[in-house]
């Protein structure tokens, strides 16, 4: 009998690290290259939101950052991760 529950507990130890793994790890993964696809593919003229919350348009790319217009004669600096997602046309009120 103790040889079966000791399988019993084997068992359910695995079980929860299956769902561990595919409630937490893997979608964190997907988002992770999804945002890695997003970085890598970034174009001038493109309307970002950083992390902070800052709505701009790319003006210049470079290796590892990025220029952002934010305003009239106002061009800021950022490092390309800091770029949380892509904005949309509505998103910019010149």
């Amino acid at each position: 009998m103790g040889f079966n529950s000791q399988y019993g507990s084997l068992l359910y130890i695995v079980a929860l690290f299956a769902i561990l793994y595919f409630m937490m790890i893997r979608p964190q993964k997907q988002r992770q290259k999804q945002h890695e696809e997003m970085i890598n593919n970034l174009k001038v003229d493109d309307r970002v939101i950083t992390v902070g919350g800052l709505y701009g348009t790319i003006i210049k790319i470079k290796d590892d950052y990025i220029i952002l217009k934010v305003a009239e004669n106002v061009r800021l600096k950022y490092q390309k991760n800091a770029v949380a997602q892509l904005g949309s046309e509505e998103s910019e009120t010149d």
